[in-house]
């Protein structure tokens, strides 16, 4: 019998929660790499949340907003996303090219940078339920999204209504030379793909 995310049980989300902290370290260890300098974090906050209220975690419907969006494949299948507000996705680029470009985030360069950002975020995490449920877990090539909440959540929503009307949010900050990113992680498993990882990691099984 398939589970719906929502219906998660404290143990659960722990469980995926330890995922998030091993996959969230990883990134800000990849991201001190790429940055040639200290990058720390906040202690990820996990927590299952209805996608009708992503906006409203954004900053509202109409707030402009980045997304890096992938989908997953292999032995458990589904979506990913790494939304950034866009002063922190502006902070970003600052960090990664030492000034931002006259376009902003709109900028070719700017687009680029966060998508490989976004791209090692997701892989980092993916990197880490892979190690920790002993899964294989192939990402596609990452996605650039720049609109506003409401928008891009009206495109997710539609694409997902069979799936689910919830997503697994992992909130985050990553911190460097004097500078905060805000980082929020979303993970949308098929629901076949659920009962397949919470069983792989140790969790409580559903039969």
């Amino acid at each position: 019998m398939s589970m719906k995310i929502e219906a998660l049980t404290d143990s659960e989300l722990d469980a995926l929660k330890e995922v998030g902290n091993i996959g969230a370290g990883n990134a800000a260890t990849a991201l001190s790499q790429i940055l040639s300098k200290r990058v720390d974090m906040t202690v990820p906050r996990a927590r299952v949340l209805e996608l009708t209220k992503v906006p409203e975690l954004l900053g509202g419907e109409e707030n402009l907003v980045i997304g890096v969006y992938l989908r997953i494949f292999g032995d458990i299948q589904g979506n990913i996303m790494f939304l950034l507000p866009v002063n922190s996705a502006e902070t970003l680029v600052e960090m990664l090219l030492g000034a931002a470009e006259e376009e902003g985030v709109l900028g070719e360069i700017s687009q680029s940078a966060i998508t490989e950002v976004g791209n090692i975020i997701t892989s980092s995490y993916l990197n880490a339920l892979s190690a920790f449920s002993g899964l294989t877990v192939v990402p596609s090539t990452p996605s650039l999204a720049y609109d506003m909440a409401g928008a891009i959540l009206s495109t997710i929503l539609i694409e997902l209504s069979e799936v689910s009307d919830y997503a697994l949010l992992i909130e985050t900050e990553f911190m460097g030379d004097g500078k905060t990113i805000d980082g929020n992680f979303f993970m949308l498993p098929d629901l076949d793909s659920l009962n397949v990882l919470l069983k792989s990691i140790g969790a409580k099984k559903h039969d």
